[in-house]
């Protein structure tokens, strides 16, 4: 069997999805293929325990442009929001909770002076992000700025650099290539303060707030919350797959082609130029451009092979750094939990365990050793609090996660496991006392079951991290960092690329914008 397309697209995460939708509005023929039964990669719901449905990795909406929704029409397509501007609320063991919204913060203990430097240090910060998201739509150019576009993008970010105004370029200059840790003291006293804001330094990421570089994922992070606008940190109604099943309509109303329990055995290649791909059950599919949304390594070395690659080429794909160390915990509840400090209307926000930048340095430093920290630091949500749907009625669905947590268990990876789910319930119970009586199901995935499930590369939700030497011009690597790769019509649209991870959809429009300026041809 054959068939032809304009393009086909690997993989119905969001990235690939948006991707396909923008191809198809250029007029494009194209087929999306996805390996799983269902669209979302690892922004998917799914059932854990029987009448219990949680968002299976990434549980909460901060990056996806609001321009996006409302261009895509997703709200015509099924997306709804069970919670909107949501907000962080730092946990204390004691009850001395901190409440953190953007443009300020509130706790009975918190000093004045922290306050008002919160409240100046957001907004500084937040124009240091307005022109970090300029990045998040370019293509990292050549140094030699090739084409006219390139040119304009980066006259584009220099006069956004320039309108800064003199100081607080320098003290962007500055902070650049800090360490969160250092930042923070710079600005702040209340330990609880700074170990919360700390935390988003390092969601993600494989280093702890001391890492120099953590200054830059922080700005990654708080640059995609302000493209959302209004909306802030949100709960789509049903989970994060709805986000998904969304564009997935949006692409189908488009005429994108769509099929599922589809997996790429083989990315084709005929006369030095990809021609299509060998599907697992031996269908032949063709097309001049091929669009992959997987990993660096599974889409050269896995789908694509090689034998089509220079040596200097796979040798910087395969020294790529992809290691992830966050897994994801998932609890079926009884009955409403009580936490320290809390009130039942702030059980609908975001709760963080990582009460001082130490505490979030000490639960970091196992992990070069490959061990479980005994104290993890914790992202918390209750989503049935928000949408009773997802959680039989009167019960509840706890879904945290965990940092931070090595991808090689050891020699035996579900004794680690065990033994991560006793301490991660430990460390809850301190902060939600009686929550461990209130359990009827569990689910722990680690790093490696996210590998295994979602695709993630190294169990990395951004498919590799964000440093200095893997981002913009840099990521992913050389002869692959404009979304095309050295096979002509072979281009890249997943989180290994520009501007990484987050669903945000950034990496496949950027793609798709490659392939229409190439007209279906690209050399490098």
């Amino acid at each position: 069997m054959s068939a032809r397309y304009d393009a086909i697209v690997i993989g119905a995460g969001h990235n690939g999805l948006c991707c396909a939708l923008d191809l198809a509005r250029a007029g494009r023929r194209v087929l999306v293929l996805e390996s799983a039964g269902q669209v979302g990669g690892a922004a998917q719901t799914h059932s854990f325990a029987p009448g219990f449905q949680v968002s299976a990795c990434a549980h909460l909406l901060h990056g996806l442009p609001q321009s996006l929704i409302q261009e895509f029409k997703l709200q015509d397509h099924g997306l709804s929001f069970a919670a909107t501007s949501m907000a962080s609320h730092a946990l204390n063991p004691d009850g001395r909770a901190l409440r953190m919204d953007p443009p300020q913060v509130a706790g009975s203990e918190l000093p004045p002076a922290d306050a008002a430097a919160y409240a100046s240090f957001r907004v500084r910060m937040a124009r240091y992000a307005d022109v970090f998201a300029t990045l998040f739509s370019i293509t990292p150019p050549r140094l030699t700025l090739q084409s006219w576009r390139a040119r304009w993008d980066m006259l584009r970010l220099a006069l956004r650099l320039r309108l800064l105004g003199k100081a607080p370029l320098r003290e962007l200059l500055r902070i650049g290539g800090m360490n969160m840790y250092d930042l923070l003291d710079d600005n702040f006293h209340n330990p609880l303060l700074k170990g919360g804001l700390a935390f988003d330094a390092t969601l993600g990421a494989d280093y702890g707030p001391r890492a120099p570089g953590t200054v830059l994922t922080w700005l990654h992070r708080l640059a995609g919350q302000q493209q959302a606008g209004a909306r802030g940190l949100a709960q789509p109604q049903g989970g994060m797959g709805a986000v998904c099943q969304s564009l997935a309509s949006a692409c189908v109303a488009a005429g994108v082609t769509l099929r599922l329990h589809a997996a790429v055995a083989r990315i084709t290649v005929q006369q030095d130029r990809v021609s299509g791909v060998l599907l697992a059950d031996g269908t032949a599919l063709e097309a001049p451009v091929v669009l992959s949304s997987a990993g660096l390594r599974s889409t050269y070395f896995g789908m694509l092979g090689v034998a089509h690659l220079d040596t200097g080429f796979v040798r910087r794909v395969r020294n790529f750094r992809a290691k992830g160390l966050v897994a994801k915990l998932h609890l079926a509840l009884r009955a409403k939990p009580h936490f320290n400090g809390l009130d039942d209307a702030a059980l609908g926000g975001r709760l963080l365990i990582s009460p001082s930048m130490d505490y979030l340095e000490q639960a970091f430093n196992p992990s070069k050793y490959h061990e479980i920290p005994q104290h993890p630091a914790l992202e918390i949500t209750l989503p049935s609090i928000n949408d009773p749907a997802l959680a039989p009625p009167g019960q509840h669905v706890l879904s945290a996660l965990v940092q931070f947590v090595p991808y090689a268990l050891g020699p035996d990876p579900e004794a680690a496991k065990a033994q991560l789910l006793e301490n991660t319930l430990a460390t809850l119970e301190r902060y939600a006392p009686g929550i461990g009586a209130l359990v009827l199901a569990s689910e722990l995935l680690s790093p490696a079951d996210l590998e295994r499930q979602f695709g993630l590369e190294g169990g990395h939700w951004h498919q590799g991290g964000l440093t200095f030497d893997q981002f913009f011009i840099n990521r992913p690597v050389a002869q692959s960092h404009q979304y095309r790769s050295p096979v002509p019509g072979l281009y890249l649209c997943g989180a290994a690329s520009h501007p990484g991870g987050g669903v945000a959809g950034w990496a496949g429009r950027n793609a798709a914008r490659a392939v229409l300026q190439d007209g279906g041809r690209h050399g490098t």
